[in-house]
């Protein structure tokens, strides 16, 4: 029966930890030259503990054999050769232990690191052979194992291969002294077989050591490509994040003062961290609304008028006159900049600005007033440029203002306050070419340098004015003042290309500042020494100090259970290096125990084969992926069933911790059956007598009857080695392990086999030999142990870096969350976007739209005065909650409140679709009114409306719309009349005018990015709201129209007087006294029924 195809090989995350994929993937990024630069810091450090390590051995061998040798006089010679072996690898490797004095040059680095390995290997031998020969005393060698473990661990040495060929030159000479020197002038015969086994014992020890080594420069360089291309990686995605959340801020932050939108900010991140605790549970988007509004008692506005803009706006077409107002704008925001004036916003041809509001100002009167000079000056220059007949009107007030954001939705800066409208009348009086200025204005100015004249008559009967005794003045505009040097747009984008070079370089530097950072080691010996010693060390210091104990000193576990936990569950894709070295390893305990028991007893063979084969099939399981992937990576291979639950089972042994501690322990476990076999196989007794007997009947007694006391300290020291070294297990637990075993293995000396053990070579005269055994296994876990605690540290270090960087990540990015949701919350989507990723704030942006519904909602009998504000925030946040059902293909944008007028429109989404044709979970009044005017389309037209009606479907959406803010008004009405202390506040009416056709959507100015439209339609829509009823929805003749083809009935109102246009033909839309539109076929239906009921009557009558 087949096996069916069933599944794909995924290898994308192990292939993140093969070491050739991470050189290319450094090399990529172009962070070759930075990881080079790690490694020597990290060699320096890894020099700095052998150093010390060597000492701390040495002086630990030295005592041992002055305190435990009878004949000192035999040893003295072997301390001072230590001893004087010591200093000259000291002296140098010292300058590898600074990586500021570290060689740069590769061959000096491997010159230190032969002449180290050059005095440890010859003290060692030539001990050897001077006590041979001057005191007839064999010994054997004591540094092979050691000095192979330093070579690959702790010398400076960067490649793996120069390593390997040190470390493999090492074993050839060992092992050529063990058959040239020993073996062929003492008691061996090369050509007994017995003789030639225990050879190649000796060779497959020094392969394993080497082995041993390769894995671990290998594992090491691994590891630290993989930490260091994770901080480039979090690094870069950090700087971008920050980059962007910067240049998101200061782009809001030109929009919305730091004081009004850090408020809004934060209530934005609360909300979406209170989304993610709580992901059932529905937000209420009303709950403690904030009202984004403060007071400013001492500022100064400005109020300006292009004169003559309406005969522009019917001599230019709409793309020149936004060409012209972007101009003029972008020419007034430079010179609001240059004289410290926030710009507020501007209505059309209106703009207006304070002095002193984002910050104190005591000349913010003169900042005002010399900033309206700038203005006429530049409108007399583009007037002059263009030939146009344009002038300005500029009014300035001092006094106090509020100054804040309305509503929920497309939130805009803005001011109100008795002041502000007194500002607006000065405009509205003045002169143009001259600046109309309140006499409290004036009196600001310390240093009067103006021409002053009287105010206008129009100024002084006007009642507002009067009411609030307003004296006015006005200033002509003779020279501009220049003391501030011109600043033109194509200046500012040389200024903007300078700034991003600063900011690639900034990028640069602050990569090669946190790699500096990455960490090499528990502690540095430096710091070492300013913790013994200095207990006045910099402020710096002693944070670094006091923020050690978050990782354990000795077993370098986290403090915090919660971070150990993570970071002991992370899956394991180095697990079949791991596994691999197991296996060699098991092989070599498998063929010393081989040659020791030559009559292969039953035992040994079962426990050998046991051994191999769960071993063989682990390490099956866990190279399976690999090596398909190795076969088919360039192919689009399916795997059989069989394949796949091989993947499956890897995968979960991978991210398992529990299996692999499992796995862990059998195999040390199953290392220790093979030494227990060959134990268990010696005669303690037997080999006494047999021992004793040869000494004295002198014949060479049989080698297999126990085992070889070294080659069992070797394979310890090897076990010790496996433990230590196995991938993603807790350190702690290997620490134990990997103690507990040299515990046992010395307690086995010392007590059972004492005698076999006490009667080995030594390595020292008159040095017993239990202690040179228990001297190489605590030397080899020492070093072992404090090298695998440098890889830990970093290791924790880099996990614990990143999880608070992701914490930073996460943390930024409801930062940058809150940013692009107020930023959307003030202008459209796609604007935002195309002014965070492309176009600079100073350039143009606009957009075309052939067919755009445009609403003007105004409220009447309502005062801006501070309580007022309150009830129109919330007045205005119940019509942006409105926006929300009018989505997708109902997109309804708002464009701006001004003053107590809400502007909205419905067609200009880039996205729209005109067709709305798909039910969706919307607002109910939209769904039923699209409804209803399709079948009164399909009553009134037999045929499919056409693409040009589907077009005008925009304006029934945003008639629609209308209708909804009025039920909301009168909902609102109801609330507010039943709270007392708001009855006599809140009386207001709404009147609505909607207009539609071409319309232009866009932004103008360098500063403050504010969405807006112009057009006819938006004009004619300004007028309908200006000229319709309280409780009415004007429309023009041609809206009317559309709607009618849609079933709303619209009633003639009559010929009514429009500014710029003239007395044109205005329409209401019928709307009934439950705010339900009047359509034309329930109507006419009606009308039908009466007319057949009537009928039916007459006949009866006639009968």
């Amino acid at each position: 029966m087949n096996v069916k195809m069933k599944c794909k090989l995924d290898y994308s995350k192990e292939i993140r930890w093969e070491r050739n994929f991470l050189k290319k993937k450094c090399k990529e990024v172009g962070v070759e030259k930075e990881f080079t630069a790690y490694q020597m810091r990290l060699s320096a450090n890894y020099v700095v503990v052998f150093l010390l390590l060597h000492l701390a051995f040495t002086i630990l061998h030295c005592v041992m054999l002055l305190t435990t040798c009878e004949d000192r006089d035999k040893i003295y010679i072997d301390v001072g050769c230590y001893t004087l072996s010591t200093v000259l690898v000291t002296l140098v490797l010292w300058p590898s232990a600074n990586p500021k004095c570290m060689p740069r040059l590769r061959y000096k680095k491997y010159l230190t690191s032969v002449l180290a390995v050059v005095f440890m290997v010859v003290t060692d031998l030539l001990l050897n052979i001077y006590h041979y020969h001057m005191d007839d005393w064999i010994i054997g060698s004591f540094f092979d194992t050691y000095t192979l473990f330093t070579i690959y661990m702790f010398l400076p040495i960067p490649y793996i291969l120069p390593s390997l060929v040190l470390g493999i030159s090492v074993s050839v000479i060992y092992t050529s002294y063990f058959v040239l020197y020993l073996a062929s002038k003492h008691r061996y015969e090369i050509s007994n077989v017995a003789h030639l086994n225990y050879l190649s014992v000796e060779i497959s020890h020094q392969f394993c050591v080497n082995l041993y080594g390769a894995f671990f420069r290998i594992m090491r360089e691994i590891i630290v490509r993989s930490s260091f291309l994770d901080r480039h990686q979090y690094v870069m995605e950090d700087i971008w994040l920050r980059s962007a959340r910067e240049q998101e801020k200061v782009f809001l932050h030109s929009i919305l003062p730091p004081q009004i939108s850090q408020p809004i900010q934060e209530d934005i991140r609360n909300r979406i961290k209170f989304s993610e605790k709580h992901r059932n549970t529905p937000i209420n988007i009303r709950r403690d609304r904030i009202m984004a509004i403060q007071i400013h008692p001492d500022v100064s506005i400005l109020y300006a008028d292009i004169v003559n803009y309406t005969y522009l706006t019917t001599t230019l077409t709409v793309k020149q006159l936004i060409s012209l107002l972007h101009e003029l704008y972008a020419r007034f925001d430079l010179a609001a900049s240059r004289y410290t004036v926030q710009r507020i916003k501007f209505l059309g041809d209106c703009y207006y600005c304070v002095a002193g509001l984002t910050r104190p100002d005591p000349d913010h009167a003169k900042c005002c007033l010399d900033f309206g000079l700038c203005m006429i000056d530049n409108i007399r220059e583009v007037r002059a440029k263009e030939k146009l007949d344009i002038d300005i009107r500029v009014g300035v007030h001092s006094g106090a203002l509020c100054a804040g954001v309305l509503g929920a939705a497309k939130l805009q800066y803005d001011i109100w306050g008795s002041d502000v409208v007194i500002a607006n009348r000065l405009e509205g009086t003045g002169l143009p070419g001259h600046i109309h200025t309140s006499e409290r204005t004036l009196q600001m100015i310390i240093e009067p340098r103006y021409e002053v004249q009287p105010g206008t008559e129009k100024a002084r009967n006007d009642p507002f004015l009067q009411k609030h005794n307003v004296i006015t003045y006005l200033i002509p505009f003779n020279v501009r003042p220049r003391t501030i040097p011109d600043l033109d747009i194509d200046h500012i984008k040389i200024i903007d290309s300078e700034t991003e070079l600063k900011k690639q370089s900034s990028i640069g530097l602050e990569l090669r500042e946190e790699f500096k950072k990455m960490p090499v080691g528990p502690i540095s010996v430096k710091e070492n020494f300013k913790e013994v010693f200095q207990l006045w060390g910099k402020d710096k210091d002693k944070e670094r100090i006091r923020a050690r104990p978050v990782i354990g000193i000795y077993l370098l576990h986290f403090r915090d259970p919660r971070l150990e936990y993570n970071y002991m569950h992370q899956p394991d894709y180095m697990l079949k290096y791991s596994m691999l070295l197991a296996w060699v390893f098991g092989l070599n305990l498998c063929y010393i125990q081989y040659v020791h028991d030559s009559g292969l007893v039953k035992n040994g063979v079962i426990v050998d084969l046991v051994v191999m084969l769960s071993l063989t099939v682990l390490l099956f399981l866990t190279w399976y992926k690999k090596l398909c992937f190795l076969r088919y990576s360039t192919q689009d291979h399916k795997y059989s069933r069989i394949s796949c639950c091989l993947f499956r089972v890897a995968e979960s042994i991978q991210r398992s911790l529990i299996k692999r501690i499992g796995i862990y322990m059998y195999t040390i476990i199953s290392y220790f059956s093979i030494i227990t076999v060959m134990l268990m196989d010696c005669d303690r007794e037997e080999y006494e007598v047999v021992h004793i007997e040869s000494k004295l009947y002198h014949y060479e007694p049989d080698m297999n009857m126990c085992f070889h006391p070294w080659l069992l300290t070797n394979m310890v020291c090897l076990i010790i080695g496996m433990s230590l070294i196995f991938t993603r297990i807790p350190f702690m637990m290997k620490v134990v392990v990997s103690t507990l075993e040299a515990i046992t293995y010395m307690i086995i000396l010392f007590f059972q086999f004492e005698y076999i053990v006490h009667h080995s070579l030594t390595t020292n005269p008159y040095f017993e030999a239990e202690y040179a055994h228990c001297l190489l296994v605590i030397i080899t876990l020492l070093s072992l142990y404090f090298k695998e605690r440098q890889t830990e540290f970093n290791n924790k270090i880099n996990y614990k870096w990143r999880e608070e960087l992701l914490k930073k990540q996460h943390d930024a990015f409801i930062a940058d969350q809150s940013i692009t949701i107020l930023l959307h919350n003030i202008l459209p989507a796609h604007v935002a976007n195309v002014y965070l990723t492309s176009l600079a704030k100073h350039e143009l942006y606009y957009e075309d739209y052939a067919m755009v519904a445009v609403m003007f909602a105004s409220l009447h009998n309502f005062q801006l005065d501070l309580p007022n504000l309150r009830v129109l925030n919330e007045i205005i946040s119940e019509f942006d909650r409105i926006l929300s059902y009018y989505r997708d293909d109902y997109l309804v944008e708002k464009i701006k409140i001004v003053g107590c007028t809400y502007m909205a429109a419905c067609g200009l989404d880039l996205r729209f679709s005109s067709v709305i044709s798909q039910e969706r979970s919307t607002h109910e009044s939209v769904i039923q009114e699209v409804l209803r005017a399709r079948r009164s389309i399909s009553v009134l037209r037999k045929d499919n409306y056409a693409s040009s009606e589907k077009k005008e479907e925009v304006v029934f959406v945003l008639t629609t719309f209308a209708l909804d803010l009025m039920r909301t008004l009168w909902t609102c009405n109801n609330d507010y009349r039943n709270v007392p202390v708001d009855r006599d506040v809140f009386t207001a009416d709404m009147s609505i005018g909607i207009s539609s056709g071409e319309v232009m959507a866009g932004v103008v100015g360098a500063s403050q990015v504010h969405y807006d439209i112009w057009g006819n339609a938006v004009n004619m829509a300004s007028r309908m709201d200006s000229t319709g009823l309280a409780g009415q929805i004007q429309v023009t003749e041609e809206t009317a129209e559309m709607l009618r083809k849609y079933g709303l009935e619209c009633n003639y109102r009559g010929m009514t007087f429009v500014k710029g246009r003239g007395i044109l033909p205005t329409y209401f839309v019928g709307i009934d006294e439950n705010y339900e539109f009047k359509y034309i076929y329930e109507s006419r239906h009606h009308n039908l029924s009466d007319n057949s009921d009537s009928q039916h009557g007459s006949s009866e009558k006639n009968a």
